[in-house]
């Protein structure tokens, strides 16, 4: 009979140590997304004396991420799905569709305009984006500068395609 007890409650530790392990790494998949849950976008401006003074904004589905300076870059983590990258240049956009763990690379370039230049978004290759993105010339976008924070994180690059950390 006390053996039977004794198995009785092993047997119910053991069980309860199950379910908690699985309640805890159900929390774990559901709670902390993951950065493959996510699509990566570069987004670099060229350093060049024209227009240099000019910081225009860039705008995921209408919101601004943020004004890009002269010689900067910055990089968002977005949901995936279909979203609409677009700057003060009304003639141009992009229209992507993220994918979760996949990089884009975003220049922007400055159009004349008539009394002043407007940013203009090209979609670049893998390839070249993330060779122009390391130039030494580029440096992280000041903190004032990004507008959305929850989109926009750290500004130092954790991208795979860029091979080691910018300094």
């Amino acid at each position: 009979m006390r053996y039977s007890l004794k198995l009785l409650g092993l047997t119910m530790c053991l069980v309860s140590l199950v379910a908690l392990a699985q309640d805890a790494s159900n929390a774990t998949a559901q709670g902390g997304e993951s950065s493959t849950s996510k699509a990566t976008v570069h987004i670099y401006r060229y350093k060049q004396f024209v227009g240099s003074a000019l910081a225009p904004s860039v705008y995921c589905d209408g919101n601004q991420l943020a004004r890009i300076e002269n010689g900067r870059y910055f990089t968002a983590a977005l949901t995936p799905g279909h979203h609409t990258f677009t700057s003060n240049d009304k003639q141009s956009g992009i229209d992507l569709e993220l994918k979760a763990g996949e990089e884009y690379f975003i220049r922007v370039e400055l159009a004349a305009g008539f009394a002043k230049g407007h940013g203009r978004l090209i979609l670049m290759s893998r390839e070249q984006g993330s060779y122009e993105l390391n130039s030494d010339k580029l440096k992280p976008l000041e903190g004032d500068k990004i507008v959305d924070k929850t989109a926009v994180g750290n500004p130092h690059l954790e991208s795979t395609a860029l091979g080691e950390q910018r300094k």
